[in-house]
């Protein structure tokens, strides 16, 4: 899937299930005309991780469909909030649905620059340059362990608990996104993924694969592709914006 009008943000994306998941729990979903871009990792038993992720995209993207507003960081902490609402909602509807959650990274292009929220540890990267730079921290155990310095990388890597996050949507009755400003360029790659890729492959691996295909939509097929020969042991799913 993606998009092909000069004046908007480029945007392509795909998704895997990967080789040891049955079904697929990510979910994406893009509108450039409106500048919103999300991708989301869900988890819950049964059918739980999957209707999360669906339901935290769509409210998010429904969010920014009507007339542009200005305040664009108030404005994605309220999608924000109203996707943790309506995953919720759909649980407490639906007891077969209770404890699904799922993980969220936002961006939001502007005129004036963009902005990067997330809840979990699906990420975000800004490729520019032929540089790779990683623009979320994850809200994971492992990686809170290893900011404050009582976890090597290489334990974290073996540990059990590399699949523990701290934040997430739909797992609490309130949640706070971590949102970032950044300033744009002409042609920056922004990549949002799924935890199912930088498991498998490493950030040198992922700029490689961007700095030789400059097309996003062979760019983001290559980047699973890469991740499912790799292991394929979790959803993977990217998604590649351009900046216009």
């Amino acid at each position: 899937m993606s998009t092909q009008n000069a004046s908007l943000p480029q945007a392509a994306a795909h998704t895997s299930t990967g080789r040891v998941r049955n079904h697929n729990e990510d979910a994406f979903g893009y509108r450039p005309e409106h500048g919103i871009f999300v991708v989301c990792d869900g988890m819950g038993g049964a059918a739980g991780g999957e209707v999360a992720s669906r339901i935290a995209v769509d409210t998010v993207l429904g969010f920014f469909s009507g007339e542009p507003r200005e305040g664009g960081r108030e404005l994605l902490q309220q999608a924000i909030t109203q996707a943790n609402t309506a995953v919720l909602d759909r649980a407490e509807q639906d007891p077969g649905l209770y404890g699904m959650g799922t993980t969220l990274v936002a961006l939001l292009l502007e005129p004036q620059g963009a902005l990067v929220a997330h809840a979990g540890d699906s990420r975000c990267y800004l490729f520019r340059a032929c540089q790779l730079s990683r623009i979320t921290r994850d809200h994971s155990l492992v990686d809170e362990q290893l900011r404050l310095g009582t976890m090597t990388q290489e334990e974290a890597e073996r540990s059990p608990l590399r699949s523990v996050i701290t934040r997430a949507i739909g797992t609490q009755q309130s949640v706070t996104p971590e949102v970032q400003e950044l300033a744009v360029e002409t042609g920056d790659r922004f990549l949002l993924c799924s935890d199912g890729l930088t498991r498998e492959i490493s950030e040198e691996q992922i700029a490689a694969v961007l700095a030789a295909e400059p097309d996003l939509e062979a760019s983001a097929r290559s980047l699973v592709e890469a991740a499912t020969e790799a292991g394929g042991r979790d959803n993977i799913t990217c998604l590649l914006v351009q900046t216009p």
